[in-house]
């Protein structure tokens, strides 16, 4: 049968249109089901972490009052993922911060001093304030020009792994710890950024840390289980890394432009050169980025206390250079902020792990570093901010003295017979130290120098209590009164005072010096018109000169000519016209060596 033409030009048309219609509502179908799933895995997501989302938006939207557009976000939010080398430019120039500039909170209401009082009880520092600063915010760049001449440091440098470990650390704080290496540090010389949670409490760095950091694909996350303190924290997260250089760095820190390649450059050049930054100044309060150029850098050293301190560069040092702001060499370091090579490191034993928590650990390092064939830096061209705490926010359930022990460990292995000054410091109460047998091995093993070597080579400016013509407590009979201060730095520029006598030394111990010094480590008596104060020792006699006569037992200022006495209510030090029959200006040490007075 035939049909018309025209029906049949129809139902070829049919035949066509069909199956392509078909297919289209097929797709549709399809688009509409995935559209479905997708929507409901952003909503099952939302559920689980929204948070940390609300964090990112606080950090880097809300909170700096601008509006901007999802590739402005992006460019914000995400900036390893472009392989940024720069600074990020700070989305408003003038927002809190921004330079290092302080940010205050004036006549807060209510509801924001108690945010600002509960952000300083758990963290020890202005949380508030950390928080209305941007986690990129731009700083001032406290490099001499000298180091940012062209070739100055060596292009073909190693990369590193930066390990930070925190506990319970403020979540912007930590960010821009993090960002603060990302944004300021040539993304091929970072292999790896390994955060290591010391078995932290708080949600916010825990899922939400995780799932913020899952877009930096160089950030690793490793957890203790169990609360381990900094220096098996440290041991911890040194088991990841794979780079030829580790930088240990605290995690409220801030990295300037171009901290990173003179450390590296110092270490490529000697792999056993272990470099330390400038470690600048961030306020506690307002988050002020405070630093100074290379003429103010100092380096590190200790008391006989085994404690760190820091002093200027010595003479000697400064001749070895012709800038300076060329690395210098330090007798110690303070160990939060340094960088070393990896197998060297490991050469040295890394750190004791018969340390508790923390401590002394920074002593060890530097010692060994020097005795076993290494060189200790301070690299002016490397500025890292760093908050100082003036107290720790966290506590430890334990019932020993951690940092007595790490510093008897510390001395046991590595100071010979100088440990025994720092044992008169301790009423020679050892206690239980643990086994040292196999880190008194490490150094034989690797035959490391002598700590007089050390001293002599090293840090000749020490003074050695052994050196001392007298020694111990300054006891005035009549009274029963001792010469009684704490000699820390906060304590310099206070008057001096009294205490009764308890033969423990401590607050009471003194050194006379050969050069007329009554010292204890590097705080002197000084003596200006008025009071007699602690001062910073100066080696150059004047106001810290003292004359002691054994015999009468008077001490004699030597630029005043007038003596030491206690006043008629045994509770403040004068300076009287010298009556050596007056009781209240007899001083007796309790060790006295006239064999070692300096001859004239």
């Amino acid at each position: 049968m035939h049909l018309p033409r025209k029906f049949r030009a129809s139902i070829c048309k049919l035949i066509i249109i069909i199956p392509i219609l078909w297919l289209v509502i097929m797709m549709m179908i399809n688009t509409a089901e995935n559209n479905t799933i997708a929507s409901g895995s952003r909503s099952e997501a939302s559920k689980k972490k929204p948070q940390a989302e609300e964090r990112i938006q606080d950090l880097d939207s809300d909170r700096v009052g601008m509006e901007y557009d999802d590739k402005n976000k992006e460019d914000l939010v995400k900036p390893s993922l472009k392989n940024q080398s720069v600074t990020i430019p700070p989305r408003d120039p003038a927002g809190p911060g921004e330079m290092g500039k302080p940010f205050k909170v004036a006549k807060p209401d209510k509801e924001t001093k108690a945010m600002i009082d509960k952000g300083w009880k758990d963290n020890a520092f202005n949380q508030y304030v950390s928080d209305k600063i941007s986690v990129h915010r731009s700083l001032p760049d406290p490099r001499d020009d000298w180091c940012k001449a062209e070739s100055r440091f060596l292009t073909d440098l190693p990369a590193t792994s930066v390990v930070v470990c925190f506990h319970n650390e403020a979540w912007s704080v930590l960010l821009r710890t993090v960002h603060s290496i990302l944004d300021r540090s040539p993304p091929h010389l970072i292999d790896q950024i390994i955060l290591v949670d010391d078995s932290s409490t708080m949600d916010h760095v825990k899922d939400e840390l995780d799932v913020y950091m899952a877009q930096y694909p160089k950030v690793k996350i490793v957890r203790a289980p169990e609360r381990v303190g900094l220096i098996r924290a440290r041991l911890m997260g040194a088991r990841y890394v794979k780079a030829p250089v580790i930088t240990y760095l605290d995690s409220h820190c801030e990295c300037t432009e171009g901290w990173l390649e003179p450390l590296l450059d110092r270490i490529a050049r000697n792999k056993t050169n272990v470099v330390c930054p400038v470690i600048d100044v961030i306020d506690d309060d307002t988050l002020e980025y405070h630093y100074r150029d290379s003429g103010g850098v100092n380096v590190g050293g200790f008391d006989w206390n085994l404690q760190f301190n820091w002093h200027a560069v010595p003479d000697h040092e400064k001749k070895r250079h012709s800038h300076s702001a060329e690395a210098v060499r330090s007798p110690t370091m303070a160990g939060g902020l340094f960088s070393i090579d990896r197998e060297f490191f490991e050469r040295l034993g890394t750190y004791d792990s018969g340390f508790d928590i923390w401590g002394g650990e920074n002593l060890e390092l530097s010692f060994k570093t020097w005795m076993c064939g290494g060189t200790l830096e301070i690299v002016p061209c490397s500025h890292v901010g760093h908050i100082f705490r003036k107290r720790s926010p966290y506590k430890w359930r334990s019932g020993v003295n951690v940092l007595r022990r790490n510093s008897i460990r510390l001395a046991e292995v590595w100071l010979d017979d100088y440990k025994k000054y720092y044992y008169d410091r301790i009423g020679h109460d050892l206690g239980d130290f643990g086994d040292i047998s196999s880190r008194t091995k490490l150094r034989n093993d690797l035959q490391c120098k002598s700590f007089q070597w050390y001293l002599d080579e090293i840090y000749p400016e020490l003074f050695i209590p052994g050196e001392a013509v007298a020694s111990g407590e300054i006891r005035n009979d009549w009274s029963n009164q001792c010469v009684d201060s704490a000699a820390k730095r906060e304590d310099l520029h206070k008057a001096v005072g009294l205490w009764p006598c308890h033969n423990q030394g401590g607050n009471q111990y003194w050194m006379l010096s050969k050069q007329g010094e009554i010292r204890r480590d590097e705080a002197c008596l000084d003596y200006a018109g008025s009071d007699v104060i602690l001062y910073p020792c100066h080696g150059s006699k004047g106001n810290q000169y003292w004359l002691y006569n054994h015999h009468d037992l008077t001490l004699k200022h030597g630029s005043s000519r007038r003596c030491l006495a206690i006043n008629a209510k045994k509770d403040k030090l004068l300076m009287e016209d010298c009556n050596k029959e007056n009781p209240r200006q007899r001083w007796k040490f309790l060790n006295y060596d006239h064999t070692k007075e300096e001859k004239s």
